[in-house]
């Protein structure tokens, strides 16, 4: 699935890190409470925090850090300001059963999540809730690199977004490890 995100998104190849970056994915894990998808997992094995086109930002655990990256997904303030205001529709956050764990967000206010149900990660769908109030749900088993190499190729649309959302051959950066 790395391979269509790379078609779709060219830039993102120079980011690449030879060899996978060492998550401690049993740690993070943990400390999160539950399994991540399989597909996140191995694009953050192979490629440090990326901005794309200056607007998405794609929050991946490093090495070395995933006990925050597990706090921070526990206790995601956003989502828990927008339960709290009743503005998640039926969607609650994570850790409640079935609740939204965030893995990117754009620079307008749109959050890209992941609903925590069923039970199997690799099937859990990815829901956006856009800067204007949008929520949009996708279907089971389209995971973020599938939902990010659907947007970036122009073969998923998301409503609610800006217009010129996801634009053409976007800027790709690859955000270092604070050690680099």
């Amino acid at each position: 699935m790395l391979e269509k995100l790379e078609g779709a998104l060219p830039g993102l190849t120079r980011w690449r890190v030879p060899g996978g970056r060492g998550v401690d994915w049993g740690a993070l894990e943990a400390g999160l409470g539950t399994a991540l998808p399989s597909d996140f997992r191995s694009l953050a094995e192979a490629y440090p925090v990326l901005s794309i086109g200056d607007f998405l930002m794609v929050s991946l655990p490093r090495p070395g850090g995933e006990a925050s990256w597990a706090a921070e997904s526990r206790n995601d303030e956003i989502l828990q300001d927008w339960y709290e205001m009743e503005d998640m529709e039926d969607y609650v956050p994570y850790p409640r059963p079935g609740g939204l764990i965030s893995w990117a967000s754009s620079n307008c206010g749109d959050v890209f999540c992941w609903r925590t149900s069923p039970a199997d990660p690799d099937a859990w769908p990815v829901v956006v809730r856009t800067d204007n109030g949008d929520w949009n749900e996708f279907p089971e088993g389209v995971g973020a690199v599938e939902f990010l190499a659907g947007v970036y190729g122009h073969t998923l649309d998301v409503p609610g977004m800006p217009e010129n959302f996801p634009g053409d051959r976007p800027e790709v950066l690859g955000l270092g490890e604070p050690d680099d």
